[in-house]
Parts: structure tokens; sequence; C-alpha cells
């Protein structure tokens, strides 16, 4: 047990003893909060995508809205600079946003606010029910918030933020909070392709 925690430490630390293990996903895999890495959504094209559809390579999931003052931008910005430092081996890893906003976010409005941060990040949306779904999965709360006398469609949306990492075989590895830094997230994620 002491072993374990000091190798997570190690890890959490970017160590370079556990970017040489092939057992860091394992340790990771002890953080799972009960979260069901499994989706069904829309791509641009709305073509129908899954946590399936991406075997063999990480998945980097937030969860958000184009509409979105702050924490969406700036997460994305974190994302495109994660995929950035990973350089060649960011082909690895798909970047994806799930909106939480599907009524107002259209696969074409996703489509062109993700590829504005980079073409890399995959945007994807569905029915109102199908990202409830995904969200809960994912163990994601948003709720519409609404100003008193508004339009229906003037709303913010109040959502958890950070970013949640797949690995190879669609399972559950770690979530990152909305605050951790960009290079420790980046050595994490380098580390875990670098065991594989």
């Amino acid at each position: 047990m002491i072993r374990l925690a000091a190798a997570f430490l190690a890890l959490l630390l970017g160590g370079p003893a556990i970017a040489q293990s092939t057992h860091s996903l394992e340790l990771l895999r002890g953080e799972n909060t009960g979260i069901n890495p499994r989706y069904l959504l829309q791509d641009p094209n709305g073509r129908a995508l899954t946590n399936e559809d991406f075997r063999g390579r990480f998945q980097l999931i937030a969860f958000g809205y184009t509409y979105c003052p702050d924490v969406c931008p700036t997460t994305l910005v974190e994302m495109a600079e994660i995929l950035k430092t990973l350089g060649d081996k960011a082909a690895q890893v798909q970047a994806i946003f799930i909106t939480v906003d599907p009524e107002r976010d259209t696969a074409q409005t996703l489509k062109t606010y993700t590829e504005f941060f980079d073409p890399r990040i995959l945007g994807l949306t569905g029915s109102p029910a199908l990202v409830r779904r995904a969200a809960d999965n994912f163990k994601i709360r948003y709720a519409k918030v609404r100003e008193p006398g508004s339009a229906p469609d003037r709303y913010a949306v109040d959502h958890s933020a950070g970013m949640i990492l797949l690995g190879p075989s669609g399972e559950f590895v770690k979530k990152f909070a909305f605050s951790t830094p960009v290079t420790e997230i980046s050595t994490q994620i380098g580390a875990l392709l670098n065991s594989h």
C-alpha cells in the first residue's frame, strides 16, 4: 500500500520512475469515483459517435458550452496547449469538448468554436436526453440559470469544470481539476503515452 501511494505521488510530481512503469494506468484507476466513461453523441457532420470509436487512443474530455464566458474558453486554451506540448504524441490523444447546451450549440456552432482553439479538438452534441446521459455517466452536473424576466434563449449554464482522461481501452483514468496547471497535465499524459 505504501509502495502504491509512493508511486502515485511520483506520478503526480512527474517523477521519471512512474513514466517508465507499465502499471501507471492501474495506479490512476484507483481514483475512479463512479464515473461510467460512456457516451453516444454526434460529431459536427451529424455522425453518431461513442466512446468506443476512439479505441487505441486516449481521450481528453471537457464538458461546457459555446456561450460560456470564461471557464470553457480557458479550458479549451489549456486543452490546445496540452496537445501542442505533447508534440507528435498528441496523435495518440483525442481531445473532445461535449456541450451541456445542446439547444443552442448546434454541430456547426461547436465545430467553429472548437476549431478556433485547435482543429484537433472535436465538438460533440446530441439530443438533450443523450447529453444529459453522457454528463450523468461522467458525474458532470449542469443546470440552466436565467435572470428573472429574461428571454427564453437568454441563459447561462452552471456546470462542472475540469478535464477527464480516458485510456486507450475507453476506461476512466483520471479527472483533472479546473485549476490543474497545463504543465502538470501534459507531464502526466506524456508519462502514460510513454508507457504504452
